[in-house]
C-alpha cells in the first residue's frame, strides 16, 4: 500500500455486464485516496474484485489502466455458443442446459490475471493475524455449490469443504464458477480428496449482495470501513429484460412463476437487505441503466457511461461519509 493511502474492504454485488459500474466505483475510490485491503465479489463482481485484489498489489495498474482494461473486455467473444455455430445458443441450452460455453471469458480471465502475476490463490496471500488463518486473503469470491447447497467463499472454503489447499486452487477457476450463471454458462465441477464432484454456480443465486462477507466476527472493531458496492437491475422493464437468460423458461409451464421465482432468488434477499440503515450507510449504490445485464453486445459509449455513473456514485457516497459517526451509530 502506498504512503497516505486509506486501507479498506470492498463487497462487489453481481451485476452482468454493468460490473463497468463496479469498476468506475473502485476506481473513484482509488483516486480518493482508499487502497483495497480485500475485495469480495459475486458473479462479474467477481471478476471485479480479482482484478482489483491484483492491481493494488505494488500498485500495478493506476485507476486509468484499470479502466481501460474494463472497457477493453471482450464482451461479445463470451457469448461462445458452439460446437454448432448455425444453432448457436439454442444448441447449447439442448446439450447442458446452457447457452455459452464460458470459455472464452474463463482463458481471458485467467490471461490477463497472469499478467498482474496472478495465478493461484497463493498469489493473493495476506500476512494479516488478525484475520482467521483461512482468511489471509486479498480476494473472496461467493459461489453456490448447488450440490452440497450451500454457500462457499473461496478459497476460505477450499480445505474444510473440499480438503484442498486453497494457495494451489486456480483464481480464474474460482471467477469462472461464480459466473454460471443458470441457463447461461454451464456449472463447474469441483473434486474433492474424496474423490466427490460438486457443481459450482453463481453465487447470486443465493446472495447476489454480501454485504457483510468481510465483517469481523470476533467481536472486535473494524480496523477500517468495509463499504459496499451494488448495481442492482431494473426490475420493472421486466424479468426477461433484466435476465436475458431466463427467456427459455417461457417455453416451459407455468414460465412467469418460475421468472418470478428465480429472479426473487437472485435479488429479493438483496433488496430487502439494502433497505436496512446499517447496511445503506455504507453501500454504494450505482445508478442502474436500460441496459440488461446479460447484453454482451453492449457499446464502448455505454459502457462508459455506466463507468461514469460508477465513479460519480462514489463522489456522491463520499461527500457525506463520516467514518467515526458510522462507528459511534452502528458499531
Amino acid at each position: 500500500m502506498a504512503a497516505g493511502q486509506r486501507p479498506v474492504d470492498l463487497v462487489l454485488s453481481g451485476g452482468g455486464v454493468k460490473f463497468i459500474g463496479l469498476v468506475g466505483a473502485v476506481a473513484g475510490l482509488m483516486d480518493a485516496g482508499y487502497s483495497p485491503h480485500r475485495v469480495s465479489g459475486v458473479s462479474a463482481g467477481s471478476v471485479v474484485a480479482v482484478v482489483s485484489a491484483a492491481a493494488s498489489q505494488g500498485d500495478r495498474l493506476t485507476t486509468e489502466q484499470v479502466k481501460e482494461l474494463a472497457l477493453s473486455v471482450p464482451l461479445r467473444k463470451w457469448r461462445d455458443a458452439g460446437p454448432l455455430p448455425a444453432l448457436g445458443s439454442a444448441w447449447g441450452l439442448v446439450r447442458d442446459a446452457a447457452m455459452y460455453r464460458g470459455d472464452f471469458a474463463h482463458d481471458w480471465i485467467r490471461s490477463e490475471l497472469k499478467n498482474l502475476g496472478v495465478t493461484t490463490f497463493g498469489d493473493l496471500a495476506l500476512d494479516d493475524e488478525e484475520l482467521p488463518a483461512e482468511q489471509r486473503y486479498k480476494v473472496a469470491i461467493t459461489i453456490a455449490d448447488v450440490t452440497a447447497a450451500q454457500l462457499v467463499r473461496l478459497p476460505w472454503d477450499y480445505e474444510r469443504l473440499y480438503g484442498l489447499d486453497p494457495d494451489e486452487q486456480s483464481v480464474a477457476d474460482a471467477v469462472r464458477a461464480s459466473m454460471a450463471i443458470p441457463f447461461f454458462y454451464p456449472p463447474v465441477t469441483l473434486t474433492n480428496t474424496m474423490g466427490l464432484t460438486s457443481n459450482l454456480v453463481d453465487g447470486g443465486v443465493l446472495s447476489n449482495f454480501p454485504v457483510d462477507s468481510l465483517d469481523r466476527t470476533d467481536g472486535k472493531p473494524p480496523r477500517w470501513p468495509s463499504f459496499g458496492i451494488t448495481v442492482m437491475p431494473k426490475l420493472a422493464e421486466g424479468v426477461d429484460q433484466a435476465f436475458p437468460a431466463l427467456r427459455p423458461l417461457r417455453f416451459l409451464k407455468q414460465s412467469a412463476l418460475l421468472e418470478s421465482l428465480f429472479t426473487t432468488m437472485l435479488v429479493g434477499h438483496d433488496q430487502a437487505h439494502l433497505s436496512l440503515p446499517w447496511v445503506s450507510a455504507r453501500t454504494i449504490p450505482v445508478a442502474s441503466t436500460d441496459v440488461s445485464v446479460l447484453d454482451f453486445g453492449i457499446s464502448r459509449g455505454r459502457l462508459e457511461e455506466l463507468y461514469d455513473r460508477g465513479y460519480a456514485a462514489t463522489q456522491t457516497f463520499l461527500s457525506t461519509w463520516d467514518w467515526p459517526a458510522y462507528l459511534d451509530r452502528f458499531r
